[in-house]
């Protein structure tokens, strides 16, 4: 096994092992953070009715056009815009995945300011 495939192994596993301790907690909603190394996104997912209820993420024109900030500032809108739009649903309480990323940097201001917003996790 070659190097890329040692890295994708391990990144799966990462992302499954964070999503099989999210299995022990049903019947909430789920925010999953997707980070690049450009852009971040979340998404406030049902899993049992496999939908997305509430979306954000700096690919919107919204969000481009919010005028020059760094990853990190950017993170936080991200997390305000995405617990505002999920009370606006109905949504109060979710269980955080961050995927394979660790809990630090730009996962962890996107996280601060939603709960900052009124989410709960």
């Amino acid at each position: 096994m070659n190097q890329q495939q040692l890295k994708r192994v391990r990144r799966e596993r990462r992302t499954l092992a964070t999503r099989t301790r999210l299995r022990a907690q049903p019947g909430r909603p789920r925010l999953s953070v997707h980070r690049s190394l450009k852009h971040i996104s979340a998404q406030v997912i049902d899993d049992v009715a496999g939908k997305t209820i509430a979306s954000a993420s700096t690919y919107e024109k919204s969000m481009r056009e919010a005028g020059k900030a760094s990853k990190t500032q950017l993170s936080m809108r991200i997390g305000e815009a995405i617990a505002k739009r999920a009370i606006e649903k109905g949504i109060q309480q979710v269980v955080f995945d961050r995927g394979r990323s660790r809990f630090h940097g730009r996962v962890k201001a996107l996280a601060e300011a939603a709960r900052k917003a009124g989410l709960k996790f």
